[in-house]
């Protein structure tokens, strides 16, 4: 069982690197407040981007990944 969590948390890893830097960046800090928000499609669709799904897979990963180390690190793994 320890194996195969390992394992398993060793992909997570790999594919949680992958998708962090394959993200785009958030430029909205300083260029937003000279050229303002603009309600544009992409704006108002953002969710259903594939931005979205790949945050969100980050995320879901993300607890994947925390879980698994709670586990692995645990007394009951021996």
């Amino acid at each position: 069982m320890k194996t195969v969590l390992t394992i398993v948390f060793i992909i997570i890893g790999i594919a949680l690197a992958v998708l962090v830097l394959s993200q785009e960046g958030k430029d909205n800090g300083f260029n937003a407040s000279f050229t303002g928000s603009v309600d544009s499609y992409w704006g108002k669709n953002k969710k259903h981007s594939k931005e979205a799904r790949i945050q969100r897979l980050t995320a879901v990963l993300g607890a994947a990944f925390i879980i698994i180390a709670a586990i692995l690190s645990s007394k009951w793994m021996g």
